[in-house]
């Protein structure tokens, strides 16, 4: 088995918008981790959550709705894992008139980590993230 045999860790990111406020400050950074081969994107989602509680999945080819294509190079960036239930998950965690992005995308940069591993008969059992907030408070405990 080699390494491109091998999926890295797979994760996802939920990030909202309040306000519905989408700059695209961040997606050079995103397009830039895919093409330095650090992540793979599997899926991009982005879903409202309007002021009553509707949740409406949004057109990533088109996310102010002035008919111009935005993000055009993540056009069909979707494996399928995400679906309804995941739009409806994100929409409940972001405040009303938000919108959010839910991003899934595989850890390429461990890759030959998890290859190695996998040689030696290990296997990866669990993995996480501590959320900044968390951490920074911990921290900031921490220093008292």
């Amino acid at each position: 088995m080699t390494d491109e045999d091998v999926l890295g860790p797979i994760s996802y990111l939920v990030v909202e918008f309040p306000g519905s406020k989408m700059t695209g400050e961040g997606f050079p950074a995103l397009i830039d981790l895919v093409d330095r081969g650090v992540i793979r994107i599997l899926d991009l989602l982005f879903v409202t959550r309007d002021v009553d509680g509707t949740v409406r999945a949004i057109d990533v080819s088109d996310l102010d709705g002035d008919g111009s294509l935005d993000l055009a190079v993540f056009v069909g960036a979707s494996s399928g894992l995400l679906d309804q239930g995941d739009a409806a998950d994100a929409a409940a965690a972001i405040e009303p008139g938000s919108s959010a992005g839910i991003l899934l995308f595989e850890n390429r940069w461990a890759t030959p980590f998890v290859s190695a591993l996998r040689r030696g008969d290990a296997r990866l059992v669990a993995a996480g993230y501590i959320p900044i907030d968390t951490l920074e408070a911990t921290l900031d405990l921490a220093e008292r």
